[in-house]
């Protein structure tokens, strides 16, 4: 899979959100405003990072590509580190940051518009990296991850929420590769994977029914307040259910915790 780091950045944010339409962009707010979980499970990535780390009170935490910061906060909130979350949606900043003010952890939290592709090149070192479901926007897998360990120090992890597809699928997806690509990138990065949980078919349609209901009421909204693109709202609903459905039948959906070799 080739990089996307030369994309335009709407164009990389709507990728990560399951869609293709770059002019989709300035409405991904309003489609999403009912959702703060977008993408990866809080619960499972606090759990992880629970087991998987010490004094926690004293650990700090990059979240690239942010969204609301959901992740971030109820992290903060359970194990008290301090985060640092980036993202390039303005409206998904200061949602943010309202919900680091109701959940009295702002003074842990700090949520900045920007561009991770720009901004990881000298953001500084944290104890965890999370990449939480997104998508190809720093490049394949392999470029993310070389990346990403320029900020982490020795004993440093990054929590990792991938899919991917069983070797013995036919199945393929232009954003998706199959589980030895996936554990072979991470070997040839000097990483291993030092805890894995594979997320449950049932909790995943759950939450992806959910998600939805929200998300085409607020498109059909959309086209009647826009009846001139009603064909882009009509192909990110549509876009939606294809990918809800490899999300639920194709895809293996992962959340690692990696480690740089010793």
């Amino acid at each position: 899979m080739q990089t996307n780091t030369n994309d335009s950045l709407e164009h990389s944010v709507v990728t990560a959100m399951d869609g293709t339409d770059v002019e989709l962009f300035p409405f991904l707010p309003y489609i999403l405003q009912d959702i703060w979980e977008i993408g990866s499970c809080p619960q499972t990535i606090i759990d992880l990072v629970r087991r998987n780390t010490t004094h926690h009170d004293t650990l700090s935490m990059l979240d690239l590509g942010c969204g609301k910061g959901a992740v971030s906060i109820q992290l903060a909130k359970e194990l008290g580190l301090s985060c640092v979350g980036i993202d390039a949606v303005p409206e998904f900043i200061d949602g943010a940051n309202r919900q680091a003010r109701e959940w009295k952890v702002h003074h842990l939290c700090r949520f900045e518009v920007g561009d991770i592709r720009e901004e990881i090149q000298s953001i500084g070192e944290f104890d965890i990296v999370l990449l939480g479901s997104i998508g190809p926007v720093l490049g394949d897998l392999s470029s993310t991850l070389q990346l990403v360990s320029s900020c982490l120090p020795p004993q440093g992890i990054v929590v990792l929420d991938e899919g991917y597809i069983e070797d013995k699928s036919s199945f393929s997806h232009p954003l998706i590769q199959k589980e030895s690509v996936v554990r072979e990138q991470i070997e040839n990065c000097n990483m291993e994977i030092v805890a894995e949980v594979v997320g449950s078919v049932d909790d995943i349609k759950e939450s992806d029914e959910q998600i939805f209901e929200n998300l085409k009421q607020r498109c059909e909204e959309l086209m009647e307040k826009h009846p001139e693109k009603r064909s882009l709202f009509e192909r990110y609903i549509e876009k939606q259910v294809e990918e809800n459905d490899v999300l639920e039948t194709k895809v293996i959906s992962s959340t690692m915790v990696l480690r740089i070799k010793p």
